[in-house]
């Protein structure tokens, strides 16, 4: 199989990374997993990272933990009879380096509803247990505690184990789902897109094999066969690992958090179609030959005027009823610089009332029209700037006038797309967004593609109906503006009432009477 093309090793932050200490019994990645004490909470790793060893470290403790002080009964379940066993040994592992009385591992039968099957449990002192469950949705009918479905994403009837897990949260139980991928349609998966989407709330850690080795997972391996690590041989290991799987989707399946058939274009035309709505304008702006020679007087007049002519009746437009973010993707050659408002109804539907396309524009040009928007936008929720490289320009520029809690400075990255893009799409499924009807715009969402698993624009350009260079500019704006959408912030700024002359506030062309005349150039 030719070399495996990896996804890039930024699931986590360098600043969460944690450096490998022989000492400590688990890596970091497992300390953080222990740590999230969400109700709802999923794994989806490479194989044969620990985390399940470390579940088992958790569960000692919880089991062993007295009623009024947090703990309570672990039920593990399992794809096989092996895995079981292999769990509950652990578990009794941690009880003894925990100190926890606790019995030894004992074999029980359990009716299994027309036969009896041998489970393996362990009981502790406070009164709880830790019990491994045949993967049959009835054996967790009447029990009470945390759930663990171990490789959720080959069970056969998952959907039924985590309705019947799921009913035990209504007592306080927890689930926790913990697996490789098996397919990009596999419920599994698909619950992780809800979640990252917004419609689930369970919480997710992603361990792909070059997360776990950054944290010291080979050097683990090496400690507990006695053998000398060298960055060498653990890049020779990871290679062959990649090596011995039959194909390269396999490699990236089992080693890199990457389900099969998950290549292809992100959100479908058809939800791209119903989405798009007439009338909405797209403004631009584009420096003319030998713009940069003209004097400061010159451009600033020049821009000044366009904005007055162009973009001022448009802001006049916006309903000052309705709240606003923004969201922006930032070129100063070639590619355009694109800022998108977006509007939210009191229904939170969400609409984009017109986008403003910026081309080869001075840096100064780009500043001043920013701002000449983002003064006029009513009830700003906040603000998403793309602040990869010298993006960081417009970014700086309105998180010192509006502040950081209001600003977003967003580094592109694959983590980023990976949290974001997911809420994008769910947009569209939702039919919650309008956006221009134009064919640029259908093609810049179009670049959202799956790469590697990671929904983000691919590397490929394009040409407009003007015959001029975009590379997804809109989609990358828009995905800013639904991101600001989330945040919390808002500003202090003042709204006149309307007159009763004046339309309703539930029309979108409810005047806006915010002052344009504020220079910021």
């Amino acid at each position: 199989m030719n070399q495996v093309e990896r996804p890039e090793l930024n699931h986590v932050t360098q600043a969460v990374l944690e450096d490998f200490d022989p000492n400590e019994l688990l890596l970091g990645y497992q300390r953080r997993w222990i740590k999230d004490k969400s109700i709802l909470k999923i794994a989806e790793k490479s194989r044969r990272t620990g985390l399940t060893f470390a579940e088992a470290a958790d569960s000692a403790l919880t089991a062993g933990t007295a009623k009024g002080e947090g703990g309570s009964n672990i039920f593990y379940v399992g794809s096989n009879k092996e895995m079981a066993r292999e769990f509950i040994d652990a578990v009794a592992l941690w009880a003894r380096a925990f100190n926890k009385a606790a019995s030894e591992v004992q074999e029980e039968l359990f009716t299994d509803e027309d036969k009896d099957i041998l489970t393996f449990v362990v009981y502790f002192d406070s009164g709880y247990k830790v019990q491994a469950l045949s993967s049959n949705p009835s054996n967790l009918r009447g029990m009470q505690g945390t759930v663990i479905i171990d490789e959720a994403a080959f069970h056969d009837r998952l959907a039924e184990v985590l309705k019947a897990a799921l009913a035990l949260t209504m007592w306080g139980a927890k689930v926790r789902l913990i697996s490789t991928h098996n397919g990009v349609n596999n419920l599994f998966n698909q619950l992780i897109q809800d979640s990252r989407a917004g419609k689930k709330r369970y919480s997710i850690h992603t361990i792909t094999l070059d997360d776990a080795c950054a944290e010291g997972l080979y050097k683990r391996i090496c400690q507990v066969q006695k053998v000398e690590w060298t960055q060498e041989k653990e890049n020779e290991w990871k290679a062959n690992l990649l090596k011995d799987t039959a194909t390269e989707e396999d490699a990236l399946e089992e080693y890199y958090c990457v389900p099969k058939a998950s290549s292809g274009q992100y959100v479908p035309l058809v939800l791209i179609d119903a989405a798009m709505k007439q009338g909405i304008p797209i403004l631009t702006i584009e420096a003319p030959k030998g713009f940069m020679e003209w004097s400061d007087g010159q451009r600033k007049a020049f821009v000044e005027d366009w904005c007055k002519r162009v973009l001022t009746p448009e802001l006049y437009r916006l309903n000052v009823g309705h709240s606003h973010a923004f969201g922006e993707d930032f070129a100063r050659k070639g590619d355009l610089s694109v800022f998108v408002p977006l509007g939210i109804r009191k229904d939170l539907s969400k609409y984009v009332p017109f986008v403003v396309e910026l081309r080869n524009m001075t840096y100064d040009a780009q500043r001043f029209i920013l701002h000449y928007l983002l003064e006029a936008l009513p009830r700003k929720r906040g603000m998403a700037f793309d602040a990869t490289g010298n993006g960081g320009y417009l970014a700086e520029s309105a998180a010192l006038k509006y502040g950081t809690e209001m600003v977003d400075q967003v580094s592109l990255n694959d983590p980023w797309y990976r949290e974001w893009m997911p809420k994008l799409k769910a947009e569209f499924e939702d039919l919650n967004l309008d956006i221009p009807r134009h064919e640029d715009i259908k093609d810049d969402l179009c670049h959202i593609q799956v790469i590697n698993g990671v929904p983000k624009i691919d590397k490929g350009s394009t040409k407009g109906q003007d015959g001029k260079q975009r590379h997804g500019d809109f989609a990358v704006a828009l995905a800013m503006a639904v991101r600001a959408s989330w945040m919390d912030g808002a500003a202090i700024e003042f709204t006149p009432l309307p007159t009763r002359d004046e339309i309703s506030e539930d029309d979108d062309r409810y005047v806006s009477y915010h002052a344009f005349d504020q220079g910021c150039y």
